[in-house]
C-alpha cells in the first residue's frame, strides 16, 4: 500500500496559490491606489464557497486564532518602528482618540445600528464596538506606496492612535457581549466590574509590555554582534518574545494588544542599533501575518448570506465614516489646536481593516444569538472603508495640505 500525501500537497497547493495570486494582484492594484489588504479579502471571497474556488470554509476558531496572532505581530512591528519623539508629539491627542474617541464612535455607530438593523441596545452597541478601531497597517502601507510624507503631528497622532485603540475596542466588545449574554438572566453586569476590568486590562497590559520590553532590549544588546548578520535569528527571537508576552498578558487578564505594542516601542528605542538590522525580516513577518489573516477572513464570508443585510450595513458604514468618526475626532482634537484641515484628514483616515473582522468573530465564539449578522456587517464596513477611504488617502492628504513641506493655506 502506497502512502498518499494528498493531505499535505492539496491544502499546501491551495494556500500557497492563494497567497501568490493575492500578492501578484496586489502589486498591480497598488499602482492605482487600492490596498493590498483589499485584494487579499477579495481573493479569499473568490476562493470561498460562493466564488469560483468553491472552498467551503467555516472554521471560526482557526480564523480567530490566526487573526489574534497576526494582529499581535503587526502591532509589534509597528511598535518597533515608532520613535520616542513620535510619542512626545502625538501621545496626548492619540490617547484621547484611543479612549474617548472610540467610546463616542461606538455610541454613534451603535445608534445607527439600532435604527438600521433593528437591534436591541446591547447588540447595537456591540456592532459599534466591533467597528470602532482604525487600522495602522492599511493606512501607512498606502501612504508609503504613494510617497506622501505627512506633517509630523498628524503622522504621530495617527500612528500612536492606531497602535493603542485596539485595547479599548476589544474591551468594549467583550463588555457588550457579556451584557448581551446576561440580558434576561439573574446575572447582571455591574458598573464597578466593568471599570475594574478596564483598569486591569490597561494596567497589566502597560506594566507587562513596558517591563518585558526593557528586558528584551537589554538581552538584545548583550547578545553581541556578528552572530546573525542578516538579523533573521534576532527577528525570530523578537517575534517569539512578543507573542509570548501577548499570550501571557491575555491569560493574566491584561490587554495583550497593548502589551505587545508597548513592548515593541521600548525594544525599538532602547536597542535601536540591534532592531535596525531586523526590520526587513519583521516586515516580512508582518506581511505574512496580514496575508494569512485577510485570506482566512475572506474565506469565511458567504456573499449570498451577506446580501440579506447589505443595505443596512452600508448605512452603518456611511454613518461611521461621515458622522461618528468626524464628530469623535473633532471633540478630541479641537481643544488641542488642531486645524480644521488636520481634523478632517485624521477623520478620513479612520480606515477600518483587520481588527473589526477579527472582533466580529468574538460574538460567534461566545454563542451570541444572530452572531453571523455582526460578522457580515463588519465585513461590509471594512470593504467600503478600504474602497472609499483607502483609495483616496494620498489625494486627500495633498488636497487638505497635511503633507510635509506643503505650501498650502495653513503654512
Amino acid at each position: 500500500m502506497v502512502l498518499s500525501l494528498d493531505f499535505l500537497s492539496l491544502p499546501l497547493l491551495a494556500a500557497a496559490a492563494l497567497v501568490f495570486i493575492s500578492v501578484l494582484a496586489g502589486v498591480f492594484s497598488a499602482r492605482i491606489g487600492f490596498s493590498f489588504l483589499l485584494i487579499f479579502l477579495v481573493v479569499g471571497i473568490l476562493a470561498g464557497e460562493d466564488g469560483p474556488g468553491g472552498l467551503a470554509f467555516d472554521d471560526f476558531r482557526l480564523s480567530f486564532w490566526v487573526g489574534n496572532v497576526a494582529l499581535a505581530v503587526i502591532l509589534l512591528d509597528g511598535g518597533l518602528r515608532t520613535q520616542m519623539s513620535t510619542f512626545r508629539t502625538g501621545l496626548r491627542p492619540s490617547l484621547w482618540l484611543a479612549t474617548l474617541g472610540v467610546l463616542l464612535c461606538t455610541a454613534i455607530t451603535g445608534l445607527a445600528a439600532h435604527w438600521l438593523l433593528d437591534l436591541s441596545w446591547p447588540l447595537a452597541l456591540l456592532v459599534g464596538a466591533i467597528v470602532g478601531s482604525t487600522d495602522a497597517a492599511a493606512v501607512f502601507s498606502l501612504l508609503k506606496s504613494s510617497g506622501v510624507q505627512l506633517k509630523e503631528r498628524v503622522a504621530a497622532t495617527l500612528e500612536i492612535e492606531s497602535g493603542m485603540n485596539d485595547p479599548m475596542a476589544v474591551f468594549l466588545t467583550m463588555t457588550f457581549i457579556a451584557m448581551a449574554l446576561s440580558s434576561g438572566t439573574a446575572h447582571t453586569l455591574e458598573a464597578q466590574d466593568v471599570v475594574l476590568s478596564l483598569v486591569q486590562q490597561l494596567g497589566w497590559g502597560s506594566l507587562l509590555g513596558l517591563g518585558c520590553g526593557w528586558g528584551l532590549a537589554e538581552m538584545l544588546k548583550r547578545l553581541g554582534r556578528g552572530v546573525d548578520g542578516g538579523g533573521g535569528i534576532r527577528a525570530l527571537l523578537v517575534v517569539s518574545g512578543g507573542l509570548t508576552v501577548f499570550a501571557f498578558t491575555t491569560w493574566f487578564g491584561g490587554s495583550g494588544f497593548l502589551a505587545v505594542y508597548l513592548m515593541g516601542v521600548v525594544v525599538g528605542n532602547r536597542a535601536r542599533l540591534q532592531v535596525r538590522a531586523i526590520l526587513s525580516a519583521m516586515d516580512g513577518y508582518a506581511w505574512l501575518s496580514q496575508a494569512s489573516m485577510f485570506l482566512l477572513l475572506g474565506l469565511l464570508v458567504t456573499p449570498t448570506d451577506m446580501l440579506r443585510t447589505l443595505w443596512p450595513a452600508i448605512g452603518v458604514s456611511l454613518v461611521l465614516m461621515f458622522v461618528a468618526r468626524p464628530l469623535s475626532v473633532w471633540v478630541c482634537l479641537a481643544p488641542m489646536r488642531f486645524s480644521g484641515r488636520e481634523i478632517a484628514f485624521i477623520s478620513w483616515v479612520g480606515l477600518r481593516g483587520a481588527v473589526p473582522i477579527v472582533l466580529a468573530v468574538f460574538p460567534v465564539m461566545a454563542g451570541v444569538e444572530g452572531a453571523r449578522i455582526y460578522f457580515n456587517v463588519a465585513f461590509v464596513v471594512v470593504l467600503t472603508s478600504l474602497v472609499l477611504q483607502g483609495s483616496t488617502i494620498a489625494l486627500s492628504a495633498r488636497r487638505l495640505h497635511v503633507v510635509e513641506n506643503d505650501q498650502g493655506p495653513d503654512q
